[in-house]
């Protein structure tokens, strides 16, 4: 289901990611949640969600890479 507000995020994502990479997330799931609707337009076995939280992830990786120090930082 979309998100409406960040605040509704899953916490496991709230808790590891700064908030612009928190609302990179957010933006990127939600479309994604749009577009894979069709079962056909998965592609594999995964579910709408499921495509929906690796979309975002993917979205935050073009931005953000996880540091040594477990961190998120912005990719310069």
């Amino acid at each position: 289901m979309p998100f409406k507000k960040v605040d509704d995020l899953p916490e496991n994502v709230k808790r590891v990611l700064p908030d612009h990479a928190q609302d990179i997330y957010k933006a990127a799931f939600n479309s994604a949640y749009d577009e894979y609707k069709n079962p056909q337009d998965r592609g594999d076995d995964v579910d709408r969600e499921g495509v929906s939280h690796r979309v975002a992830w993917a979205a935050v990786k073009h931005k953000y890479q996880k540091g040594d120090d477990g961190q998120w930082h912005p990719i310069e």
